[in-house]
């Protein structure tokens, strides 16, 4: 993950989060040229496809150049600090106004070095290791891009050089892979530096049946642009606004269009009185066992739907193309779809179906004051099986939901509005919401969807239903 050049500058590069992702964008610095930082300091924050990441440095110093400037898209194992370290320190401020270029150099004769035991900074949400590490000798500057990456992955998870790694794929082309079951590293290459293309995945399908084409991804760079291209910004005309789609927006964009041309999706809808469920709510407040949690219908909602799945475990399933097998999951990650600044992003709970109520109350208000902050973790938005969207909070009644890739059933959640209502024979004011299942017709036929999405509206009709169908 980092260099030693000449002049005790060390270069700290673009690292891979640990999911083959072949760049990111620096989204803002908070350091400077001239600063000092020290073992673990965050220095910046960029954006990969999956989430937004804080970076660490991992040795003390003071800042002598940043190579890139915020909004700038990055090639991972390209350098993007330099850092003076030991007896370059203190002549890092002059040196940051020469610049001379020896110094950005490489040295040919460099050895192995030794890191000292104690803590290896990593990214955001992957835990910290404390080991003694060994850098690998350094390759050539025109070494390909996947053994670059190969060893920032190494020197992050403070293990020596990998023999195998995860295959570098466009969030798209990754993406494809996955709807149509093809194993990646199966997948051979033909792509600048071993970067692995769409045509490459339609290649290895043996099955009669693709998925339609999506918007193809520009290639991967061999090498890194001598000169830091301008940020894509928004930018105004006379008449009309226009954003680049990047990060988060462009990776969720590529799956939605997969997801909607390559599972056949079928929606039912049903209307339900919830007034004993938002009574329940009330009551759960109040309850000293919620104390410090936050309790919401979207809690009894999540429960509900946890009940369905336990009573109809065939919904909880994926289809895997290329062994033509349907994989019914005995867990349940349960997917919370959240609107966010940078785009819709759907992280999960992870075991929900294990959880007690006030323990699932803990981790849905964790979840969302998580994605809210920006700070959802890439591994939180994995494996997910199940996903829920509750468009009620912008006061819409319903909608037909598209499925999360991987996944084969999505619940959509109205708004809860007082309505008029025939109860016990007469017509009275009830809360009342619409429920929306969409789900993967290849595996889900008719009647499970609709005994599904009947559960669900049965319990929050009934949720004493929570206990007697536990």
């Amino acid at each position: 993950m980092t260099t030693m050049t000449e002049g005790s500058v060390r270069e700290f590069k673009m690292p891979d989060v640990g999911e083959g992702l072949t760049e990111a964008e620096i989204l803002k610095w908070y350091v400077q040229p001239g600063d000092t930082v020290t073992d673990g300091q965050i220095v910046c924050e960029v954006e990969t496809a999956k989430a937004a990441v804080e970076l660490p440095i991992p040795y003390d110093g003071v800042v002598r150049e940043l190579h890139f400037p915020e909004g700038t898209t990055v090639d991972v194992g390209t350098s993007i600090i330099a850092v003076a370290v030991g007896d370059g320190a203190a002549a890092a401020a002059p040196a940051q106004e020469a610049a001379p270029a020896a110094a950005e150099v490489p040295a040919a004769d460099e050895a192995e070095e030794k890191k000292p035991e104690g803590r290896q900074p990593v990214l955001v949400g992957y835990g910290v290791a404390t080991s003694s590490t060994r850098r690998r000798p350094r390759k050539s500057p025109d070494a390909p891009a996947q053994e670059a990456s190969a060893a920032i992955q190494a020197e992050m998870n403070g293990h020596g050089p990998v023999t195998r790694e995860r295959p570098l794929a466009k969030p798209p082309v990754r993406k494809l892979a996955k709807d149509l079951g093809v194993d990646l590293a199966t997948v051979v290459p033909s792509g600048p530096d071993g970067v692995i293309t769409r045509e490459d995945v339609h290649a290895a399908v043996t099955a009669a049946t693709a998925p339609a084409e999506t918007p193809e991804e520009a290639p991967v760079a061999a090498t890194p642009a001598p000169a830091a291209p301008a940020p894509a910004v928004s930018y105004d005309t006379a008449r009309e606004t226009r954003t680049p789609v990047k990060g988060v927006r462009k990776a969720t964009a590529a799956a939605m269009v997969g997801s909607a041309f390559t599972a056949p999706h079928v929606t039912e809808f049903v209307t339900v009185d919830v007034t004993r469920t938002m009574k329940l709510v009330e009551e759960l407040k109040q309850d000293k066992e919620f104390t410090g949690l936050r309790v919401n219908p979207l809690l009894l909602i999540a429960k509900a739907l946890l009940v369905a799945i336990r009573r109809n475990p065939d919904i909880n399933a994926s289809w895997d193309e290329a062994a033509q097998e349907i994989v019914v999951k005995h867990y349940v990650n349960l997917g919370i779809a959240a609107a966010t600044p940078r785009g819709l992003i759907v992280p999960n709970i992870k075991d929900a179906h294990a959880k007690t109520l006030p323990q699932l109350a803990e981790s849905l208000g964790e979840l969302v004051s998580t994605a809210r902050e920006g700070r959802t973790s890439p591994a939180a938005m994995q494996g997910g099986t199940v996903t829920i969207t509750n468009v009620g909070v912008f006061g819409v009644d319903t909608g037909t939901p598209i499925l999360n890739p991987g996944e084969s059933a999505i619940l959509a959640v109205g708004a809860i509005k007082l309505q008029p209502w025939v109860h016990k024979g007469k017509v009275k004011p009830r809360q009342v919401t619409t429920l929306a299942l969409s789900f993967d017709h290849r595996l889900v036929d008719g009647e499970l969807g609709s005994k599904v999405l009947a559960d669900v509206a049965a319990v929050l009709e009934q949720p004493k239903r929570l206990l007697t169908w536990a």
